[in-house]
C-alpha cells in the first residue's frame, strides 16, 4: 500500500458536478454529528479519481476563518487516512462524490472528528 494522499484530483472542483451533486435528486445524505455527507455515484470520466470529496464549513457555523481552516484541516486529514474504506468498494467504471458539511458551532478534537469520517465512509460503502 503507498502512502496516504489527497491530490488535486480528489476534489470537486467543476460546478457541473457540485450540482449534479446539490440539486439532482438522485444524492443521497446521511449525517454523524457534527456532520452530514451527501454522495452520489456518477460514471467516471478518463483521468479522474474514483472518489471526489468537497468539504463546506459554513460562515454561519464559524465567523473567523481561521476556525472554519482548522475544521475543514481535520475533516481532510481524516478523510486522507481512511480514504481506502470507499476507494475499495467502487467499481472500476462509477465515481463517488462527496460533500462533507460541518453542522456544528463547535471545535471537536480531531480523534472525534476522525471517528466520524470513518463512521460515513462507512455508511457509504455499505450503501453503494
Amino acid at each position: 500500500m503507498t502512502a496516504p494522499t489527497f491530490s488535486k484530483k480528489e476534489r470537486v472542483v467543476s460546478k457541473k458536478l457540485i450540482e449534479s451533486l446539490f440539486e439532482k435528486g438522485d444524492s443521497q445524505s446521511l449525517a454523524a454529528f457534527p456532520m452530514r455527507a451527501v454522495y452520489l455515484q456518477t460514471e467516471r470520466h478518463d483521468g479522474d479519481s474514483p472518489v471526489q470529496i468537497l468539504i463546506s464549513v459554513p460562515k454561519k457555523r464559524f465567523k473567523h476563518a481561521v476556525d472554519r481552516n482548522r475544521v475543514k484541516r481535520q475533516v481532510r486529514e481524516s478523510y486522507r487516512l481512511n480514504k481506502q474504506i470507499i476507494c475499495d468498494v467502487i467499481p472500476e467504471n462509477k465515481q463517488m462524490l462527496i460533500a462533507f458539511i460541518w453542522l456544528s458551532d463547535k471545535h471537536y478534537p480531531t480523534e472525534e472528528v476522525q471517528k466520524r469520517v470513518v463512521s460515513l465512509l462507512q455508511k457509504i460503502a455499505r450503501k453503494s
